[in-house]
C-alpha cells in the first residue's frame, strides 16, 4: 500500500515541477503516473551503474557532477515517454533538483510502520 501510495505522490510531485516550470510538460496525470514509474525505474536501475562510472568526475568536482547526472536521467526519462517533455537539459536540471525535493516532502508526510 505504501509503494503504491509514493508512487501516486511522485506523480504528483511531477504535475507540480510542471506547474513551476513551464518548459517542463506532461499531457496528463496518467502520463505523470507513467513518468513518475520510468523514473523510478531509471533511478533504480541505470542510476547506480552511472554514478559508479562517474565517480572519479564526481569526486574532482566535489558532487556537483552528481547533479549534473540526475539532470540526464530526467532528460532521458522525457525522451523515453511521449506524454513527458523537457526543453533542455537546464529545464531537465532544475527539474530534476525540483522533483526531489518535492518528492522527498510528500513521501515525508506518509508514516513509517516502524514499531
Amino acid at each position: 500500500m505504501r509503494l503504491l501510495l509514493l508512487w501516486i505522490l511522485n506523480a504528483v510531485a511531477l504535475l507540480a515541477v510542471t506547474w513551476l516550470l513551464p518548459s517542463i510538460q506532461v499531457a496528463s496525470f496518467g502520463s505523470a503516473l507513467l513518468a513518475a514509474l520510468v523514473l523510478g525505474f531509471i533511478n533504480t536501475l541505470v542510476r547506480p551503474v552511472l554514478a559508479l562510472l562517474t565517480l572519479p568526475i564526481t569526486v574532482l568536482t566535489l558532487g556537483i557532477f552528481y547533479l549534473v547526472l540526475n539532470g540526464l536521467l530526467f532528460w532521458l526519462a522525457s525522451a523515453l515517454l511521449p506524454g513527458f517533455h523537457v526543453q533542455g537539459f537546464f529545464s531537465a536540471l532544475l527539474g530534476a533538483i525540483l522533483y526531489g525535493v518535492i518528492a522527498w516532502a510528500l513521501s515525508a508526510l506518509i508514516p513509517d510502520k516502524k514499531g
